[in-house]
């Protein structure tokens, strides 16, 4: 028998593989057990509705996808009226996402969420780079006092889990990743996507709406798994890995790397499955090469 069990904060995971929030709808229930997740992770919500950017909003590329949904949503209180109840039944730990303007638009989602119940954790999605943030001309999680001030600020208004979700559009991943951890950051989720764009040139424009878009899948597994274990070399919390997982060798790189857990992002619009599929693969790995703990894995990487 193999123990996949690991721990996020405070949040006791039963295995690993989460998918990764906008990825992985309510929907998906009809296709899979969902329960058999290590936890579920909602789409990304704001404080007030938004509308998203123009379409078209995906794209294929070489190795991987374009996005630029610009974190479409219904705002708090649609989350916690119309979305929240049918998540509430899941069996799994319930991972809200959040994404602000401000350190005050943080707090007050922060608050809302935390009193609803079943949420037991909170991403804090510092990195969308498909969205405005506030009057800044860049991500929370490009500078270290932003992330520093916004992880604070929700630090301050809850008991719940955090999990900073942080950007690979920056220098040096390790300054930002130990100013998450200093604010009170329970653990780190990254890499969120690196920004992109397509050209069709027919018509000699991007193919996006919004010119440009979050880049996923394969084409920066490369890269994630550099700044995971750079996160990993730098911090004491732990790291939840994101960034081309598409089966369980490349679940399992992350661990190595120093990952406690992974999610699935692109994988879930190709192979429903996936995330399903990566549980029994790690396990199979595990059983084969007579590991009993996952924990063993995390960050055994020999260098």
């Amino acid at each position: 028998m193999v123990n996949l069990g690991t721990k996020i904060g405070k949040l006791q995971l039963k295995n690993p593989v989460m998918a990764a929030s906008g990825t992985f709808g309510p929907e998906y229930g009809e296709l899979i057990d969902v329960n058999k997740l290590g936890a579920y992770i909602a789409k990304t919500i704001t404080l007030n509705a938004r509308i998203g950017n123009p379409p078209p909003r995906v794209c294929d590329t070489p190795s991987g996808m374009l996005n630029s949904i610009g974190l479409e949503n219904g705002g708090l209180d649609d989350f916690i009226k119309n979305k929240l109840p049918p998540l509430k039944r899941l069996k799994i730990p319930l991972i809200a996402s959040i994404a602000g303007d401000d350190a005050g638009e943080f707090k007050e989602l922060t608050r809302g969420l935390s009193k609803s119940g079943k949420i037991e954790a909170l991403e804090i999605n510092l990195s969308c780079p498909n969205v405005k943030h506030g009057k800044r001309d860049f991500l929370i999680a490009q500078d270290e006092e932003a992330t520093y001030e916004t992880i604070e600020a929700v630090r301050r208004s809850t008991t719940l889990t955090i999990i900073a979700k942080l950007s690979p559009n920056v220098t040096d991943i390790k300054k930002v990743a130990r100013a998450a951890e200093r604010a009170g950051a329970d653990a780190l989720s990254l890499i969120n996507t690196l920004v992109g764009m397509a050209i069709d040139i027919d018509t000699k424009r991007p193919v996006l709406g919004n010119i440009t878009g979050g880049l996923s899948g394969p084409a920066i597994k490369p890269i994630a798994l550099r700044m995971v274990r750079e996160a990993y070399k730098s911090t004491r919390i732990p790291i939840v890995g994101i960034g081309g997982v598409m089966d369980y060798k490349d679940a399992v790189e992350f661990i190595l790397c120093g990952a406690s857990a992974i999610q699935v992002g692109t994988a879930n619009f190709i192979n429903p499955a996936a995330s399903i599929e990566i549980i029994d693969g790690i396990k199979d790995y595990m059983a084969k090469n007579n590991i009993r703990e996952i924990k063993k894995l995390t960050g055994a990487l020999k260098t």
